[in-house]
């Protein structure tokens, strides 16, 4: 691409995912209160019943992103973004218009079905972007979404005081408004003679498997992102309800503290990501990152009070590292024709993380701030999201530093 439609290209991935984490965060201050409100349930047990919407966001994820990636890979990334945002704004409007729990969970199965932003949207960088530079290319597509979640809980705080049901229809709009926006404005980022045939067998998390563990390198990568993926849902999955409960947040200041966090993630994406890749390399950021994230579950865990958790999370951003330099390692390690497969096998394991979580961590939140639990312990989640982090460590600190294939082979 020339550099005008370079730019062009990198402009609607950010305002994409700027607008999805619009969406995803402002959301997040109320949905507690709306599961009380469609479920006739007590916190503690929406606590539970939140974990099974992630859940059933994730399984939809798990098994549609190989398929989505394929897709990309046969017919351009332009209708792929275009899909998945029209899949958004039909989720939203129907958890906004929701008079039932079965309602909710159709909405998440919508918008996991349609496959997220992050797979097109990795796609579209590593399209665009020669390999040293796509480290950097993810981590603004990071500090986009670490922007959308200063912006969203924020919103989400402010517009849950008029009613719990108007931050879902806001973030609809949005992904709607993304949707007219990207169709005018977005060139096509993958060129013909880079794109290979669809084959059925490949669209699937086994069959992606299987052709990516042929690519040496990529798999020891992918087992540390699948572990760090399960242990930093942990915030999607009970951050609402761990504060409510341990600390007897308000909306609003959930949505301050996640607004607090996204400022901290931008800031580390933009200023720190692209440096220290090029300074210390991919591995050993990845590294950094995964210290500083295992170390923030452990401080959260034991936190006596609400206003230490906003002096933990400066320690905790760094995390922010992980996802670009763990993704940039493998886009390395594949075909140039392969890169959207790359991102939809990535996207499943993100969505077998996010399957995860909610089986572990909300079950746990649930059981430790239960009547039946021997001792109030909220911070249980944050202790086995603590072990899981230092599994991802263990992993990726005996992957191989580089890969023996050519990308251009």
């Amino acid at each position: 691409m020339d550099r005008k439609a370079t730019k062009a290209a990198t402009r609607v991935v950010l305002a994409t995912v700027f607008i999805y984490a619009i969406g995803f965060g402002i959301v997040m201050p109320v949905l507690p209160g709306l599961i009380v409100e469609l479920g006739d349930v007590t916190l503690s047990q929406a606590a539970a019943l939140g974990g099974w919407l992630l859940l059933t966001y994730a399984a939809f994820q798990f098994l549609f992103g190989p398929l989505i990636g394929n897709l990309g890979d046969r017919f351009g990334r332009r209708p792929l973004l275009l899909v998945s945002l029209a899949g958004f704004g039909i989720d939203y409007a129907l958890m906004g218009f929701a008079p039932t729990l079965a309602w909710l969970f159709a909405g998440r199965a919508v918008a996991g079905m349609f496959g997220a932003i992050y797979g097109p949207a990795y796609a579209v960088m590593s399209d665009i972007y020669p390999p040293e530079e796509r480290a950097g290319a993810y981590g603004l597509v990071g500090a986009a979404f670490g922007t959308g979640f200063i912006v969203g809980p924020a919103l989400g705080g402010i517009f849950g005081e008029l009613g719990l049901r108007v931050p879902f229809l806001i973030a609809g709009g949005l992904a709607l408004a993304n949707f007219v926006y990207t169709w005018f404005v977005f060139p096509e980022s993958l060129q013909k003679e880079n794109r290979r045939p669809f084959r059925f067998l490949r669209a699937n998390p086994l069959g992606a498997l299987l052709q990516l563990r042929k690519m040496p390198g990529v798999l020891p990568v992918a087992a540390a992102l699948l572990c760090w993926s399960t242990a930093a849902n942990i915030y999607p999955s009970t951050w609402a309800f761990f504060t409510q409960l341990r600390y007897g947040w308000s909306p609003g200041m959930v949505g301050l503290s996640l607004a607090w966090t996204g400022l901290l993630v931008v800031a580390i994406q933009i200023f720190v990501t692209g440096r220290a890749v090029r300074r210390f390399g991919e591995k050993r950021a990845g590294l950094f990152g995964l210290t500083s994230g295992t170390t923030g579950f452990i401080l959260f865990a034991i936190a006596p009070f609400g206003w230490t958790l906003f002096v933990i999370m400066p320690v905790m951003a760094f995390q922010a590292l992980i996802q670009p330099s763990l993704i940039a390692m493998m886009s390395h390690r594949v075909p140039h024709d392969m890169q959207g497969e790359l991102q939809g096998f990535n996207g499943s394991l993100t969505a077998l993380g996010t399957m995860a979580a909610p089986l572990i961590f909300n079950p746990t939140l649930a059981w430790f701030t239960g009547p039946q639990a021997p001792v109030y312990f909220a911070g249980a989640p944050f202790v086995i999201a603590a072990v899981i982090g230092l599994a991802a460590i263990a992993m990726l600190a005996l992957s191989p530093p580089r890969a023996s294939i050519d990308p251009a082979d």
